[in-house]
């Protein structure tokens, strides 16, 4: 084991001097309480290395002890269900308000074992050693980083603890591996797959704005930027619970402390949509406050995407929300000041770019080595100041990612939620997942799509003009206009989280809702066209029943959207012989 002592330290960050060899991001243990750190730059003699737990108390002369293992985390069937801080300890490990210092490990717990594979057996890295009895079912896996080698014991199925042995793997050339339910890996190095793979499929996130505008594809990624008071905590908690991710990472990287406490209080008692059992049965919740050590802010994001690649290598689709990576970007300024690096854009390190590439590109969908497939999708909260999208962070976010949903301050205060700006967000995954929507028995949707976007651009324009001029002043034909945007927005974009009726929406009812909105549309302009004057229109029964379509037709009432076509001709039907024998 490398042994130094400390020369010099401020705050999260320390200088060591040792005679000894470490490790650029080798793991240490520093002071008497052994708290974690790591080695993030190597000189003559000495190392500087940034400290993930609170420093106080730690003076120049305290022993450093290196492991000669990169940072690592335990990744296990014990994971689902849990909150943990960011560095994957488990929360229930506190002195008083904090994890205790030096807490590394979690309580044992034994879980149902099932092997399928026999003593004898040639086994490769990544290979299905046995099934694990938890909800949702897991599997133990050979470890990614193992060579091939054969079985020499695998434990009979019964009960084990996650530490435990429960399979001995003769590997030529080398000592025997002992593989237990529980593995460790380094959180800055992705884990292997045997391919990735094209987007071909979306995540549904039951947000109509969403899906029909800006969908996302399995394994792709997105941002959500927006300024304070937007909502992107309450929709990521949305997207959280509604999702169809089979699990569920949450990461709150340097939050405030209040609104993690909520989502620590309210989380764990929302019951899974789809199973009726608990959501936290398929979640884990990685809490990073803003008062926590500012290094381990920065080590969170890293935990939390090696989580979702450990369940993803288990075949099954993870959603990761990050909320939010300004923080994190905070955490990267304060540490790279302590550390006297050449300042970039608004104070950020120059490696700012490089950093959230390595994290937004571990997303994707996946061939695991054990032949499964398996996806990522990140899902990432930015808090720019003052709303400025042209801050670094954003600016830098926007490369790496496929989907943009912009949150706007101006809807949020008009109470308009999701409050997401359908002109200055995109997504670039809408040519991938045309086809999916078309096989869902909606072939128009892509079209559909475009329309509504055309129209919202217009209602833009006609505004500014309606402005000056007065709305009463406009042409018949663009009064309609700033009427059908304005049912878009009510009927298709607007989505109360808090609505039992509305939270969720199918892509059966959306396509639904979508497809009558459309036909309002159609019948209205041939309306006006014949002469009627769009005030006749804006008082129609069926406009306002469209406008509440979302609150008046749950999941139980698809069909009965069907029924508004019939309601719907038989108004313009009427309006338009009222307007024949006016003649």
């Amino acid at each position: 084991m490398s042994e130094a002592r400390i020369r010099w330290i401020s705050g999260p960050v320390l200088r060591a001097g040792t005679k000894d060899a470490f490790h650029v991001n080798e793991s240490i243990t520093v002071g008497p309480n052994a708290l974690l750190g790591e080695v993030i730059k190597l000189g003559s003699g000495e190392f500087v290395a940034q400290i993930y737990e609170d420093t106080t108390g730690l003076k120049p002369g305290d022993s450093v002890a290196g492991t000669g293992e990169p940072l690592s985390i335990a990744l296990g069937p014990n994971l689902l269900g849990t909150i943990c801080d960011g560095l994957l300890r488990p929360l229930d490990a506190v002195d008083g308000a904090f994890i205790r210092p030096g807490a590394t490990r979690r309580a044992p717990r034994r879980f149902g074992f099932e092997p399928a594979i026999a003593s004898g057996d040639r086994v490769r890295p990544g290979q299905v050693i046995g099934r694990i009895a938890t909800s949702p079912a897991q599997f133990c896996l050979c470890p990614p980083s193992a060579a091939a080698g054969v079985a020499s014991w695998v434990a009979a199925a019964g009960e084990y603890a996650d530490q435990e042995p429960v399979c001995r793997l003769e590997i030529e050339g080398r000592a025997p591996l002992e593989i237990a339910l529980t593995q460790y890996w380094p959180v800055r190095e992705p884990r292997p797959v045997a391919q990735r793979l094209p987007i071909s499929g979306p995540m549904i996130t039951g947000q109509r704005i969403l899906d029909t505008l800006f969908p996302i594809g399995r394994g792709s990624r997105a941002a959500l930027p927006g300024g304070f008071g937007t909502g992107k905590t309450i929709l990521q908690q949305a997207l959280a619970r509604w999702s169809d991710a089979d699990v569920i990472i949450y990461v709150g990287c340097g939050e405030r402390g209040n609104e993690m406490s909520e989502v620590l209080d309210e989380l764990p008692k929302l019951q899974d949509p789809r199973s009726g059992r608990p959501l936290m049965e398929r979640t884990v919740i990685i809490a990073n406050t803003s008062n926590m050590p500012v290094a381990a802010r920065e080590a969170s994001i890293y935990t939390a995407i090696t989580v979702a690649e450990y369940y993803r290598d288990q075949g099954m689709h993870v959603s990761l929300m990050a909320d939010s990576t300004s923080r994190w970007a905070e955490a990267l300024r304060e540490v790279s000041g302590r550390l006297g690096e050449l300042p970039g854009e608004a104070g950020y390190p120059a490696y700012l770019s490089s950093r959230l590439a390595q994290f937004y590109e571990r997303a994707g969908r996946v061939s695991t080595l054990s032949g499964a497939e398996g996806s990522v999708t990140i899902i990432g909260a930015i808090s720019p100041p003052a709303g400025d999208f042209t801050e670094p962070v954003t600016m830098h976010t926007r490369r790496f990612v496929r989907c943009f949903w912009a949150l706007d301050r101006s809807r949020a205060q008009a109470r308009f939620f999701p409050a997401i700006h359908p002109l200055q967000s995109y997504s670039a995954d809408v040519d991938a997942l045309a086809h999916w929507w078309q096989a869902q028995g909606n072939p128009d949707w892509l079209a559909q799509r475009t329309r509504l976007l055309e129209l919202l651009e217009s209602q833009v324009r006609l505004e500014s003009m309606a402005r000056i001029v007065g709305k009463d002043a406009l042409p018949p034909a663009q009064q309609l206009t700033l009427l059908c945007a304005d049912l878009v927005n009510d009927a298709v974009l607007r989505q109360s989280s808090f609505s039992e009726t509305d939270r969720y929406c199918s892509p059966q009812r959306q396509t639904e809702i979508l497809r009558v909105v459309i036909r309002f549309i159609d019948v209205a302009r041939e309306a006006v066209e014949a002469g009627v004057h769009p005030e006749r229109i804006a008082d129609l029964p069926v406009r306002r029943t469209l406008q509440r379509i979302g609150e008046e037709f749950g999941e139980t009432r698809i069909e009965q959207i069907r029924d508004l076509w019939k309601q719907l001709d038989a108004e313009f039907s009427a309006l338009r012989r009222e307007r024949t024998d006016a003649r």
